[in-house]
């Protein structure tokens, strides 16, 4: 090997950023190897030689190292071959390749899978010195800055956690806000908070049913709860009366629906938009006879469709003042009657054959007298 006995490295001694590394030489040439080492070790460098990619391995399973000098052709493994299994196994430790072939392909292709540099034999001291120094500060930049990345990634993480807390929280205010709203408008009791909460669950199971995303459902169960919102321009003698409505009356109560979408219409908000359209469709029937509007069949929107199975069943089985709350089974009866005239017969079906799921529904909220 063609290597001085002055080893003069250009622009300082590396011994200030670069000394001390562990560095691994794998040459089947001994006089190669140790050749190498003498050399690395003359710069503060700690050296261990291996004569083939197997005893590389061990050494490498063994202890940690920033460098890996490594020759070509070699008995068994090849070298490039071992820089592969390095760059996987070992992403810390830089590679370089020594070797005696001088071929550009070779090299290109050393390069290209992640070698920081390409040594032709025989040699000079220098350029293995200014390979290996250069190796070594690459090599540290790059754990720098993907320490850096890292911390920058648990930043984002830890922020990004942070604001979903925080629009969680928004969520859950805005939620109980329009509960609130919702009861205020039906002039009821602390009952009507368990209505509330059992017909937005209803929707969002039947939405679900019928396929949309869990978004979707989610959305259908926060806004669904505002149906009524418009009864808070109904008055009190109507709204709480006992019994029967008079023909003037309903038509009194009867505009609950309009109410309701005036208050929500014209919001940006995706929940007001699908709350108003809800408020203004849920009375609508699939046979045209509903309110306000007359609309029939699928030109009433999926949502109003959807809430108009939900909270029939509701007002079904829950007692008002008007009236007590029927059995379940009774009020299965009736809503399969009006299949087709009042519901939307495909989600009446869905609503039904998911029977055990309203049910549990209808036990986490009950109020305290609930027929059964």
């Amino acid at each position: 090997m063609n290597v001085s006995d002055t080893h003069q490295f250009p622009n300082g001694s590396p011994r200030s950023t670069t000394a001390g590394a562990r560095i691994l030489i794998v040459d089947d040439e001994e006089s190669t190897r140790r050749l190498l080492g003498r050399l690395l070790q003359g710069y503060s460098y700690h050296c261990t030689l291996a004569a083939d990619a197997h005893d590389a391995r061990q050494q490498l399973a063994q202890e940690q190292f920033a460098l890996l000098l490594c020759d070509v052709n070699m008995p068994g493994e090849s070298g490039m071959q071992l820089i592969r299994h390095v760059l996987h196994e070992y992403p810390n430790t830089a590679t370089v390749m020594v070797t005696g072939l001088d071929d550009h392909q070779l090299a290109n292709v050393a390069l290209e899978i992640g070698a920081y540099g390409y040594i032709i034999k025989p040699f000079e001291a220098n350029e293995v010195l200014i390979n290996v120094a250069n190796a070594l500060r690459r090599r540290r930049l790059e754990i720098e800055n993907r320490a850096h990345r890292e911390r920058l990634e648990q930043a984002v993480q830890e922020r990004t956690a942070e604001l979903r807390h925080a629009f969680r929280l928004l969520e859950l205010a805005a939620e109980e806000t329009i509960q609130r709203l919702a009861i205020a408008a039906e002039f009821r009791d602390d009952e009507t908070a368990r209505h509330i909460q059992r017909m937005s669950q209803y929707c969002a199971l039947l939405a679900s049913r019928y396929g949309f995303d869990t978004d979707r459902c989610e959305l259908i169960r926060v806004a669904s709860p505002m149906h009524d919102i418009g009864k808070i321009g109904t008055p009190d003698h109507i709204l709480l009366k006992p019994g029967k409505f008079t023909s003037d009356e309903f038509k009194v109560i009867a505009k609950h629906t309009d109410i309701g979408y005036r208050i929500l219409e014209g919001s940006q908000a995706e929940l007001l938009k699908l709350a108003a359209t809800i408020a203004w469709t849920h009375h609508e029937r699939f046979d045209g006879s509903g309110y306000p509007r007359g609309l029939a069949g699928e030109t009433i929107p999926i949502e109003g469709r959807i809430a108009a199975i939900a909270d029939a069943f509701d007002a079904l089985t829950s007692k008002r003042v008007y009236k007590p709350a029927y059995p379940v089974e009774q009020a299965i009866d009736l809503m399969i009657e009006h299949r087709g005239k009042q519901f939307d017969p495909t989600l009446l079906d869905l609503f039904l054959g998911a029977m055990p799921e309203v049910l549990a529904i209808r036990n986490q909220y009950a109020d305290q007298h609930m027929a059964h």
